[in-house]
């Protein structure tokens, strides 16, 4: 049995993910992993991760495409164990996104009415 099987629940812990979980989809080649969080629940994208940049926990789901991930990762109760922060997901595209800053122009004062 191979510690970093496809559905293995890891923990990142070097990269800008350091400290997220993710599961191992395809298995070991020369020393990379692909993983996978999905995004929509640890914030991790399917990539391809070295084995020394991750940590293997008791933990497994099934792996398969992210949207099977998702649904396991709910049923299994592990958001809540592990203590995992769901992204929330935004509306639109263009929710969520700061207003256009408004240009203010300066007008030049009106001149007075000649009588």
């Amino acid at each position: 049995m191979a510690v970093l099987e496809p559905g293995r629940v890891v923990l990142k812990l070097a990269g800008r993910e350091g400290g997220m979980y993710a599961v191992v989809v395809e298995p070991e080649k020369d020393g990379f992993v692909v993983i996978s969080g999905p995004k929509a629940v640890t914030g991790i994208k399917r990539r391809k991760c070295s084995i020394f940049h991750i940590e293997p926990t008791e933990h497994v789901l099934t792996a398969g495409s992210d949207e099977s991930l998702e649904n396991a990762w709910k049923s299994s109760g592990l958001i809540e164990t592990l203590g995992i922060r769901v992204p929330e997901r935004r509306k639109g595209k263009m929710a969520g996104a700061k207003p256009k800053a408004v240009r203010h122009i300066k007008q030049k004062p009106a001149e007075e009415k000649k009588k």
